[in-house]
């Protein structure tokens, strides 16, 4: 009998999903799905129903914006929206330090300590999203609704 072994982070997302009162829908791929359009490949869906959990620099903060994967953020309108300074795209060191996850694998969850969160609108119209679990290989399926419930996220237009 083998015992599948799942990496720290994945381990992390999976028990906050439950905790937050969401299902564990985490699938494992063979192959990497580090890109949106990785991912949607993979899973047979439209790029615009992956969520990409980016991480950004707020003056030494960091801020979590889930977007859709068929999105670019504007971190200017981003900014004038919540009334901050300027918005630079997180290091990868960064990300690792503030969500235990590495970029290309970051979950809207299963972080350290809570991050503030904005939610891309434009998600709304999709029926399921798909949301890295914590690695390259993983993601997690949840309603937009489950998803704005468990992240406490701002709801914003980001692009």
């Amino acid at each position: 009998m083998s015992l599948e072994i799942i990496p720290e982070p994945v381990a992390n997302v999976k028990r906050a999903l439950t905790a937050l009162g969401a299902q564990d829908t985490v699938t494992v791929f063979d192959s990497k799905v580090p890109t949106a359009a990785a991912a949607a490949a993979a899973l047979g869906c439209d790029v615009a129903a992956i969520t990409n959990s980016l991480v950004f620099d707020l003056e030494g903060a960091p801020l979590l914006i889930l977007a859709s994967g068929s999105a670019k953020v504007d971190v200017r309108k981003v900014a004038a929206q919540l009334g901050t300074g300027k918005i630079r795209r997180a290091s990868p060191d960064f990300v690792l330090a503030h969500t235990g996850q590495e970029v290309g694998g970051v979950a809207p969850v299963g972080h350290p300590e809570k991050i503030r969160t904005l939610l891309d609108s434009s998600l709304k119209i999709q029926e399921l999203l798909w949301a890295g679990a914590g690695d390259h290989n993983s993601m997690f399926s949840i309603s937009y609704e489950d998803l704005h419930r468990i992240t406490g996220a701002e709801e914003l237009h980001v692009r």
